[in-house]
């Protein structure tokens, strides 16, 4: 399965909306994590917060492709898709490893994935060289097998997802 989780709305249509999931994540109800570290301990691999969140992150897992789409706020990922990502944290365990000579949190049960992570928005080269740097420790700490980061205007963003989806059908 490929997963395209964004922080706005996309007018794109995968040709298998079987294989291809597309998520707007501006339009479900996802609440902040609260920290209490429960999808660890009392629930592992489960949030103990019941809502839209919780249908999310078990397609990040389970995903072999994902791309992800958010607007550059302070050289970081915009609200939405930063408030998914630290929701995803049931499909890490609270164990720790090394990892190329850096501690990271062991996976539970999750695909390996490849990655395109794209920022967008009018930024400074200091905010693009800061998410570039972000989304790179990201994908090491999700362990992704490969990875890109991709930075485009805001009136680009269509058409660079549209490419990363015709690129994935292609294979």
């Amino acid at each position: 399965m490929h997963l395209i989780l964004s922080d706005r709305p996309l007018a794109i249509s995968p040709s298998d909306p079987e294989t291809t999931v597309i998520l707007d994540l501006s339009r479900l109800n996802i609440a902040h994590c609260v920290g209490c570290f429960g999808c660890w301990t009392k629930t592992p691999g489960k949030c103990v917060i019941r809502d839209d969140g919780v249908t999310v992150y078990p397609l990040i897992a389970a995903c072999d492709k994902i791309l992800y789409v958010s607007r550059i706020r302070y050289g970081g990922y915009d609200t939405t898709l930063k408030t998914m990502l630290e929701r995803a944290i049931p499909i890490q365990q609270a164990f720790l490893r090394l990892h190329q000579g850096e501690t990271h949190h062991l996976q539970r049960a999750v695909t390996p994935k490849q990655a395109v992570i794209v920022g967008y928005g009018p930024v400074s080269a200091q905010e693009e060289d800061l998410f570039r740097q972000l989304a790179d420790r990201n994908a090491r700490n999700m362990n992704f097998l490969r990875h890109r980061v991709l930075v485009v205007p805001e009136r680009a963003v269509e058409e660079t997802v549209r490419n990363e989806v015709q690129a994935w059908e292609a294979c």
